[in-house]
């Protein structure tokens, strides 16, 4: 024979106190889990308040600019020596560009060309022979850049003496000139 147990059964948890269901027990038991999560939540909220509190430090940053100058194009000087004429005869000069860091000194020099033999002396020579015209070669050699788009024009000055082609033998005279830029 099946015995039926109702759900409402009381169980004797306190023999001191009433008697409660089963029901009654867990309903009790889930509320005091309630007021165990609550109390457990507001510690952790005003433990987390302590342990968040903000704090600040300071990033130094620097950046150091170096100096330096860039040529932007090449230049060149033309002449042309008619031994007739009794006038010295300049250079049509094309003058290289260049930029310097802005506030930095520069100073530019030359190599004297691939024809010096005495140093100052410019030369110009006729293909592989030993026919040389000389010729002057100056510019501003110093100044203080004013940055990458503020652009520098040198300002070259050549000139061939009349002596020292009035007498030359006819034909292309060339020479190479390096220069050279410092920051």
């Amino acid at each position: 024979m099946l015995v039926k147990i109702p759900s409402e059964m009381p169980i004797d948890k306190n023999p001191a106190g009433p008697k409660i269901t089963e029901r009654q027990q867990r309903k009790e038991e889930e509320g005091m889990r309630r007021i165990l999560m609550a109390m457990v939540a507001v510690v952790v909220v005003a433990m987390a308040g302590v342990a968040a509190e903000a704090d600040t430090t300071t990033v130094s940053v620097s950046a150091t600019v170096t100096g330096t100058c860039r040529f932007l194009t090449g230049g060149s000087v033309a002449f042309t020596l008619d031994p007739a004429s009794l006038d010295d005869a300049a250079g049509t000069v094309t003058n290289p560009t260049f930029w310097c860091t802005n506030g930095t000194a520069y100073t530019i020099t030359d190599d004297d060309g691939v024809n010096d033999v005495v140093l100052g002396v410019h030369r110009m020579r006729l293909g592989a022979t030993t026919n040389y015209i000389p010729y002057t070669f100056s510019y501003t050699s110093t100044g203080t850049g004013g940055g990458r788009t503020a652009v520098r024009t040198m300002n070259i000055a050549a000139t061939v003496v009349n002596l020292d082609f009035a007498n030359a033998a006819e034909g292309s005279y060339a020479d190479t000139v390096i220069l050279t830029i410092n920051p």
